[in-house]
């Protein structure tokens, strides 16, 4: 922290898409330097760019090329490269993946010293990352093994908060994921990031079947009786957890109300309903780490960039929950730090 505000790094995705429009008008808000410090890493030739494309020559940043240097009243841009880079908006290609890997790796390793507090990140196109030698499914992935933890998907918006047990895993491929310790594992993970990130005392967590209809005591498939029931058995020893629910069912009643927290089996059985429910304000954290990370819920929108009509709520609310989330993990250390020692009440003799 910088008088005592959370400096927020934030790397700039994929340069053809969204992304530094979307920080952009997030960063150009009024009274955000108040509250914390942002760092975009990035080029002091990419920004002006995007500030000329979207008009907003009022919006001014400090550039530097060493922490010292950090402005704390206006936004930072961080200069992890010099040249001047070809973009265009609204194509991918292997330029743009090569500058979202940049970017990535050097607010990684800012975070990982401790020169940032937090990270937020704009959409990438993991095609093209992987054409410039990122050899990771996603953000998730790449992250869980250079901040280390365990990576849970998180998606938030409000409280409504689905989480998955598989991630970036082929459809033909999730059945054989879903067995009992992952699960249950997948479980405890959720329960508690509920619990030190957002500060429910008490989690209620429903967990989803894999089958149609949680498999209907086993004429639609045997993952539910064989893997998931005993890990929601296993699960209510020390916790609030119900559950296979079928999925439609459970979203079509609005029953997600009813929970702190949902844990789906697969990306689409999770996330579909929730962009349906809270598309454009939810957030994607990556729960489980040793670092806070967030994101906005949507793509790079490649259909849309350039066109200065990209809305920068998703990201605004990505960049608030990573405050709050840092808050709330604090605040639970100092509250579980030093406890008082049990000491048993001496009965007077009548």
């Amino acid at each position: 922290m910088i008088d005592n505000k959370i400096v927020i790094g934030i790397s700039q995705g994929d340069l053809n898409g969204i992304g530094l429009e979307i920080i952009l008008k997030t960063l150009s808000e009024p009274g955000l330097s108040e509250i914390c410090v942002p760092i975009l890493f990035s080029s002091q030739k990419t920004v002006s760019y995007f500030r000329k494309l979207l008009g907003l020559e009022e919006f001014n940043f400090n550039p530097l090329r060493d922490f010292s240097q950090v402005h704390t009243k206006k936004p930072n841009v961080f200069i992890c490269y010099e040249e001047e880079v070809n973009i265009e908006p609204g194509k991918p290609t292997s330029v743009s993946g090569k500058y979202a890997k940049i970017s990535l790796e050097a607010a990684t390793k800012a975070l990982l010293e401790r020169k940032i507090d937090v990270l937020v990140t704009a959409p990438i196109n993991k095609h093209t990352m992987q054409e410039a030698g990122f050899n990771y499914p996603g953000h998730t992935e790449y992250l869980g093994e250079a901040l280390g933890g365990t990576p849970l998907m998180l998606l938030c918006s409000n409280d409504l908060r689905v989480a998955v047990v598989t991630g970036h895993v082929p459809l033909k491929n999730v059945s054989q994921h879903i067995t009992t310790d992952k699960v249950l594992a997948k479980i405890i993970q959720l329960h508690h990031s509920l619990k030190h990130d957002f500060g429910v005392r008490k989690p209620k967590i429903a967990v989803l079947g894999l089958n149609p209809h949680a498999g209907e005591n086993g004429a639609i498939g045997d993952e539910e009786k064989t893997a998931i029931i005993p890990a929601i058995e296993k699960a209510k020893e020390t916790m609030l957890v119900y559950g296979p629910y079928s999925a439609d069912g459970f979203f079509g009643n609005n029953t997600q109300t009813q929970f702190d927290g949902v844990l789906a089996m697969y990306h689409d059985q999770g996330l579909i309903p929730f962009k349906a429910l809270a598309f454009g304000t939810g957030v994607n954290f990556t729960a489980g780490l040793n670092f806070v990370r967030t994101s906005p819920d949507h793509g790079t929108a490649y259909e849309i960039a350039g066109k200065q009509i990209a809305d920068e709520s998703s990201f605004r609310e990505a960049l608030y929950m990573a405050i709050d989330i840092y808050k709330n993990r604090h605040l639970e250390d100092e509250i579980s730090a030093n406890p008082l020692a049990f000491t048993p009440i001496k009965r007077e003799r009548g």
